[in-house]
């Protein structure tokens, strides 16, 4: 949609005009719209990521008493979620001056990988929570064996372990890069390294990416299926009106889960990785034109805000999900609630002094 946009206010015909060196680098993009649209997207994903994440990552820490598998996996994704949020404001300051990196090389490092990072990071654990709660809705009895949180734990070392080694090489492809005045701390890498890098990033993106993606949309296919069956909850121990009702609210549950783990993957995840594969490929075969280069460049930096916004996605998985965190803001909204009317009370009984009761005929006392 982003690149039939683009190429919808360009002449075709200077589509099939390739302007590419022998270098593949030669092409000049108009970039100005980058300058606005990724520093404010990056700041609101920033604000509003890092107060919902710091939310979830304070009820699960603080207020949940025992720890559930589901509950380690939705540690780790608002693990993950956070330390992706405190790379956006280098990235901000970095796009808002327009490409000038104002830090060391070692330190664009270190940025880039830990925003990759932990954006697969974020992948990889959605996948598990779908697998657990696949096993849990389709494979009730067998999952009391195969599920545990002792398994859940050893399962989010392998992922982070997984994820650190994948990424591991982003550390030496990006790098630094000073032109004119400016230093540039690129996204990709170096226009020399770029083959390479293409080999990387597409096997990264089919690892982390696209066998996710199809375990998650089989997992919620079978799970539906499951779901939509007569019978579904008999089988789950409900039995009588108080089973019933449990039934339909875990039914319920995760049908929600179902709708808000596909949005993310469909609306955040999808779109980022089909243009940012289509650049990548454009670059790569150059003899394409400068002017669906820049349409496929265009396209993926327009969606890169997508993929940033599932920081704030993911804590609300967890908050309409997860019945238990929304008791324990419930109860910690109510204390402060009481808490203040106790303040306010205390502080009117000092300001008026006490209230003079008189006996009703039932014994009560009421205020005058």
């Amino acid at each position: 949609m982003f690149l039939w946009a683009y190429i919808s206010i360009h002449p075709f015909s200077d589509m099939l005009n390739p302007k590419w060196g022998h270098e593949g680098c030669c092409c000049r993009f108009n970039e100005e719209f980058k300058f606005i649209l990724l520093p404010v997207s990056y700041a609101l994903v920033f604000v509003i990521g890092l107060a919902l994440n710091a939310t979830a990552l304070y009820v699960i820490v603080f207020r949940t008493k025992r720890w559930k598998p589901s509950t380690i996996y939705m540690f780790n994704l608002t693990m993950c979620d956070t330390l992706y949020i405190f790379t956006l404001p280098f990235l901000i300051f970095y796009y808002a001056d327009q490409n000038d990196w104002p830090f060391s090389e070692p330190f664009c490092k270190l940025i880039r990988f830990l925003f990759y990072a932990n954006l697969y990071g974020s992948i990889l654990f959605l996948c598990c929570i779908s697998l657990h709660r696949f096993v849990g809705i389709c494979h009730p009895v067998r999952s009391l064996s195969w599920v545990s949180a002792r398994r859940a734990r050893l399962v989010s070392v392998a992922v982070w372990a997984c994820v650190l080694f994948c990424q591991a090489p982003v550390l030496y492809f990006s790098r630094t890069r000073d032109v004119k005045t400016e230093r540039i701390c690129y996204d990709t890498t170096s226009p020399e390294l770029f083959d390479d890098f293409l080999v990387y990033s597409s096997f990264v993106s089919v690892i982390m990416f696209a066998l996710p993606f199809m375990v998650v949309m089989v997992c919620y296919g079978l799970m539906v299926r499951k779901l939509l069956e007569p019978s579904w909850g008999s089988d789950q121990g409900a039995e009588g009106e108080g089973g019933g009702l449990k039934a339909q609210r875990s039914k319920q549950k995760s049908v929600k889960m179902i709708i808000i783990v596909l949005a993310a993957f469909m609306l955040c995840f999808l779109p980022f990785h089909l243009t940012r594969s289509l650049y990548y490929s454009f670059r790569y075969l150059r003899q394409i034109s400068c002017s669906l280069v820049e349409a496929a460049s265009f396209a993926y930096k327009v969606t890169r805000p997508l993929a940033s916004a599932n920081s704030c996605v993911d804590p609300i998985l967890y908050f309409l999900a997860g019945r238990d965190a929304r008791s324990n803001l419930t109860k910690k909204s109510k204390l402060c609630s009481k808490s203040t009317m106790n303040r306010w009370g205390s502080s009117a009984g000092r300001e008026f002094g006490p209230m003079r009761t008189e006996s009703n005929p039932a014994g009560a006392s009421v205020g005058l």
